[in-house]
């Protein structure tokens, strides 16, 4: 009897429908996480009027819903490898789509943060598993593209939040751009069809036929064949799957990726919560901030697609470590220019320097750790960096009721840049663990260019 290592057949496959599926799926699902994120630094000004509360107190609610995604993004990756990937997108997704719609509804601070929370836990925990499951399905060759693609949904939703904001605040009220969030609950019943659970998971659980037929999606001859057995993943050993990230020599970088991810967090939240506010310092109205902030995102984008495939050429720490530097510099000067011209590339360069780097150091992760262990070590290293969200907020609230000079708040936030630029200098690709040495096998694997494998014991 034949046996094949499923891996093998997801490296080398073509890119084709299935693909095109899951790709346009996930990107949905990061765009309306993006739109949730940033449509509280676009009413942030309009929360801070109409119920009176103080710019500290408006960062510490922005704090208290990352708390929400830190503790997601814990508990739902560690989950996953236990219950699956695709049930765990499947319930995020309605519980910050439902939580962040009712936000809309809240008729004070306190009830809007419960609801801000609550959505927030939802956030966290399905960024990690749509990361997981991307990189599972995704041909080798084009792995970090599609990965990095798929988080460039993050920067269209952050887009729209920033100009529905911009046209919906001030014409309907705020309370209308959360009600918008509630459209991917409708997606649900799409997602229930189309989503494919993770191959290692179902081979863990030994559902061999749905194995099949997940792979058949991918490869059509396995669907004609009757002598087909997989190679099943190595049996999970006991104890804390965030311990084992410290395992076989990983420990320095694991400890890096959790620097490097907080420092990328402190300036998305940063310019997430408070671009509107500060560029508004520097002499922008409203209208205008907040437009800024959709350049801000299109930088993302652009540098996400540019860097994407460059990385799968060059090597992910060639790209990140100038990126975040670049970042720095773009983000320091930003306070000397009054030149909007000006003030539109540098805004450009911290996108991609900040959003996109983290699309970027995603696929990275990602890619870093096994397969049994991907959703928990994305997972712990995204609730770290959350730890970062959780400052930002606060730290930006704390600067502007100095009332320094705004190239100081800016250079302020720099610095975050800086510390996340050495921690990827750190990372130590030689423990990387990359699919095409995959061990994970009751033996030693040799395959051959069909796919088929032998195993040694």
């Amino acid at each position: 009897m034949q046996k094949i290592h499923p891996m093998n057949i997801i490296n080398e496959s073509r890119f084709h429908s299935f693909h095109m599926i899951l790709v346009f799926w996930l990107f949905v699902i990061i765009a309306f996480d993006g739109y949730d994120v940033v449509i509280y630094g676009a009413v942030v000004p309009s929360l801070i009027q109409e119920w009176g509360i103080s710019g500290v107190t408006a960062g510490a609610i922005g704090s208290y819903t990352v708390i929400g995604t830190a503790t997601g993004a814990v508990v739902f990756g560690i989950l996953s490898d236990k219950i699956g990937r695709k049930k765990i997108i499947i319930f995020t997704t309605f519980l910050f789509s439902f939580f962040t719609f009712i936000s809309g509804f809240a008729d004070g601070p306190v009830l809007f943060t419960i609801f801000r929370v609550i959505a927030g836990i939802g956030l966290g925990g399905v960024m990690p598993n749509v990361i997981a499951l991307a990189t599972e399905f995704s041909p080798k060759r084009i792995r970090t593209a599609i990965v990095s693609f798929i988080f460039c949904g993050y920067s269209v939703g952050a887009m729209a939040a920033a100009l529905t904001g911009r046209s919906l605040i001030t014409t309907v009220g705020w309370e209308s751009v959360f009600w918008l969030a509630g459209i991917p609950i409708l997606f649900i019943p799409f997602l229930i069809k189309s989503l494919p659970e993770s191959i290692d998971f179902l081979l863990q659980k030994g559902k061999l036929e749905e194995t099949r037929k997940t792979l058949g999606r991918i490869d059509s001859h396995l669907n004609q064949s009757s002598e087909v057995q997989f190679v099943k993943p190595a049996v999970r050993e006991a104890g804390s799957p965030v311990v084992k990230l410290f395992g076989d020599k990983r420990g320095i970088s694991t400890l890096m990726f959790w620097i490097s991810c907080f420092s990328a967090f402190v300036l998305i939240y940063s310019m997430n919560t408070w671009l509107p506010s500060l560029m508004m310092e520097v002499g922008y109205d409203l209208s205008s901030s907040l437009a800024l902030t959709a350049v801000t995102q299109l930088g993302a984008i652009v540098g996400t697609i540019i860097f994407g495939p460059i990385v799968d050429k060059i090597g992910f720490k060639k790209v990140l470590v100038p990126l975040f530097f670049s970042g720095a510099i773009a983000l320091s000067l930003i306070g000397f220019s009054k030149n909007i011209f000006i003030v539109i590339a540098l805004l450009s360069v911290v996108g991609a320097a900040s959003v996109g780097l983290q699309n970027l150091s995603n696929a990275f992760v990602s890619q870093y750790y096994p397969g049994n262990m991907r959703s928990t070590a994305i997972g712990s290293t995204m609730a770290f960096g959350r730890l970062g969200g959780i400052v930002a907020p606060i730290f930006v609230g704390i600067l502007l009721s100095l009332s320094l000079a705004p190239q100081y708040n800016f250079a302020a936030i720099a610095s975050a840049a800086v510390l996340g630029g050495v921690a990827i200098l750190f990372v130590q690709d030689k423990y990387a663990y990359f699919n095409e040495n995959e061990l994970e096998l009751q033996g030693k694997v040799v395959s051959n260019p069909k796919g088929e494998v032998i195993v040694v014991e």
